[in-house]
């Protein structure tokens, strides 16, 4: 796929609708869906047979194979994340990892960044020397959709893969229980107890907080949310459909406005700040990474502060890079429940 038929990129004039999924951070306007989970972490398994071959067949149709059990794996900061809740450890990251006002990034996890290389923070960033002096036996990433590797820059795939076998995980345009489903799967394979009592805890809070997020819909009917985000020059509605945790929401009964696509890529309805009204939302999803407009701006933005939601406080932070892992999902759930479950709906 070329770069002209791709999504842009995150560019010095704005964020693009590409480039609004590429940076993440945290957004100050609470911790609803920071979802840090429980500090325990599981031990990797201590089965013999780390020296067997090893091979996983990704979302791409891909096998990776290695001639022995990765040890020296190196993935973006949310997929590395994910593994740490299972117990297996990165050797290096890339992606946005660095403290938000002081605060773990996060997209970070439970994971001590501090005991990982990172090989960039933006897109475009990753360094390749770095990369290669890790020695690194495996790359895993996010797609958005496939057969992007999450962050990993289309010109310097081929010398990335030269060095490394890859897995891509896709995260676009299916259920949320997809990609849980498939970390679960990988981490399995890397050495993972799912055994452990910190995975199964995991597995056990996400499991109820599901079921109260499906009750919470239920009870509160026709609730109307929106998840969104904006720059200084535009508001984006998203399409819930191509979103895999909003696809999820969807499923469980949340009421989710739907925005229209306007590109072959179908993430986001882009409107200018004249025209946010076109629809009406009881609760809010804002997007939480740094390239969302931070509070301060968008109080000065007249349109954003006459919207009902916003008028009657209910804004809650949208975690949309949010780490594939039950221990970082349960908090997301028990937080958007939360919500739904105290909101009232209002007139438009």
């Amino acid at each position: 796929m070329s770069a002209k038929n791709r999504p842009s990129h995150l560019n010095k004039g704005g964020l693009s609708r590409r480039g609004l999924l590429s940076a993440g951070a945290a957004f100050g306007l609470g911790a609803f869906l920071t979802a840090c989970g429980d500090d325990k972490k599981p031990a990797a398994s201590t089965d013999k047979g780390k020296d067997k071959p090893w091979s996983f067949k990704d979302d791409r149709g891909k096998t990776a194979k290695v001639g022995h059990t990765p040890n020296k794996i190196v993935a973006f900061v949310s997929t590395a994340a994910a593994l740490h809740d299972y117990g297996i450890e990165c050797v290096g990251i890339f992606g946005p990892s660095k403290p938000i006002d002081g605060k773990p990034n996060p997209q970070a996890g439970a994971m001590d960044v501090a005991k990982v290389t990172s090989l960039g923070e933006d897109w475009g960033q990753f360094n390749v020397e770095k990369y290669a002096a890790l020695e690194p036996d495996l790359l895993i990433s996010n797609m958005f959709p496939a057969p992007l590797l999450w962050f990993v820059p289309e010109e310097s795939t081929k010398k990335i893969e030269a060095l490394a076998p890859t897995v891509g995980i896709d995260g676009a345009r299916r259920t949320l229980l997809d990609p849980l489903k498939r970390y679960t799967e990988l981490a399995k394979s890397l050495g993972a107890d799912l055994e452990a009592q910190a995975v199964k805890d995991a597995k056990a809070r996400f499991d109820k907080a599901e079921a109260r997020l499906r009750e919470a819909a239920k009870k509160n009917k026709g609730l109307k949310v929106m998840a969104v985000t904006a720059d200084k020059d535009q508001f984006y509605v998203a399409v819930p459909d191509s979103y895999c945790d909003l696809n999820y929401f969807k499923d469980l009964g949340v009421e989710l406005i739907e925005g229209k696509k306007v590109d072959e890529w179908g993430f986001w309805e882009t409107f200018s700040w004249e025209n946010t009204d076109k629809y009406h939302a009881d609760l809010l999803l804002l997007d939480n990474r740094s390239q969302t407009l931070p509070a301060a701006e968008l109080a000065k933005k007249p349109t954003w502060t006459r919207m009902p939601a916003v008028e009657a406080d209910q804004v809650i932070p949208w975690s949309m890079e949010e780490r594939y892992s039950y221990a970082g999902y349960a908090p997301v759930l028990e937080a958007l429940a939360e919500s739904i479950e105290n909101a009232k709906k209002l007139k438009a």
